[in-house]
């Protein structure tokens, strides 16, 4: 996490603490989407952001980078941040994910899982652990900005949270190979603390794994010390039934309905932004 992301996930966690109404609406609508698609609210959770911060967060301004630019990006972002009073700008990929396995990251250039398989099965040795967070494999280790939304369907409760890069590498004692079973059709490396307690793992990512098989993934239930909850904890949610029949009346109404039912939804927004400091 860079120094700029930090600070924006400072300010997102005040503005929370003061307004948490806003973040639960904001929550709760996006979660409603997967009564359209189980994976619909993933796409607009993107949208849902970035327009939050545009509208409730005054010294910073959001842009989606959108999925038709995806093949030139530099490096995993949905949305780009900037800061209003410093200039600095920094990717975030966000993660709408269900409360356990949570992807941090693709590896899409697939260096990881290579990288540990130069050193064994095992790895305990503080220097050739700290060699491999060191290597080129593992430079985007922590720079990714990861922003995930996290869901319990079931109990309809949801989390904003944040995985600690720096406390999960200064942590990580034992590195090891784990085969492939379980459930799995590749193998695993998994990186542990000195009391045996998990902390994320690097999957095989080879060309006969899918985006599941693959890259940096964690778990937001097992490794739980190593995220910090910008919502507080978890917050209750309801699913928003006139949202969903806004959007499907928007689907077969004209362009001019939509400017009309914009102009009220606006003037809402105003209202809801009264307060914010």
């Amino acid at each position: 996490m860079n120094a700029s992301y930090r600070d924006f996930t400072k300010r997102l966690r005040l503005l929370i603490s003061k307004r948490p109404d806003l973040i639960t609406m904001t929550l709760g609508n996006i979660f409603t989407m997967r009564l359209i698609g189980n994976k619909t609210h993933g796409d607009l959770a993107e949208i849902a952001i970035a327009e939050f911060i545009n509208q409730y967060m005054y010294d910073f301004r959001s842009v989606h980078v959108g999925k038709d630019l995806y093949r030139a990006k530099s490096r995993e972002e949905d949305i780009r941040i900037i800061n209003e009073m410093t200039h600095d700008e920094f990717p975030v990929s966000l993660k709408a994910y269900g409360d356990g396995p949570l992807q941090l990251s693709t590896d899409k250039n697939f260096r990881m899982f290579p990288r540990l398989e130069i050193e064994g099965k095992k790895i305990t040795d503080p220097a050739k652990i700290q060699a491999i967070f060191d290597s080129q494999a593992f430079s985007d280790f922590g720079n990714i900005n990861v922003l995930p939304l996290v869901y319990d369907e079931k109990a309809q409760q949801c989390n904003m949270m944040v995985f600690d890069f720096e406390e999960a590498k200064r942590n990580t004692a034992v590195i090891r190979l784990e085969e492939a079973g379980r459930g799995r059709k590749h193998p695993i490396y998994r990186f542990y603390d000195d009391a045996g307690a998990y902390i994320y793992e690097v999957r095989y990512g080879g060309p006969a794994a899918n985006a599941l098989q693959r890259g940096l993934w964690t778990h937001t239930r097992r490794a739980a010390d190593y995220f910090e909850s910008l919502t507080g904890g978890w917050v209750t949610y309801s699913h928003n039934l006139v949202l969903v029949e806004l959007f499907s009346h928007a689907l077969v109404a004209s362009k001019p309905g939509h400017e009309q039912a914009l102009a009220e939804i606006r003037k809402d927004i105003e209202k809801l932004r009264g307060g914010i400091q």
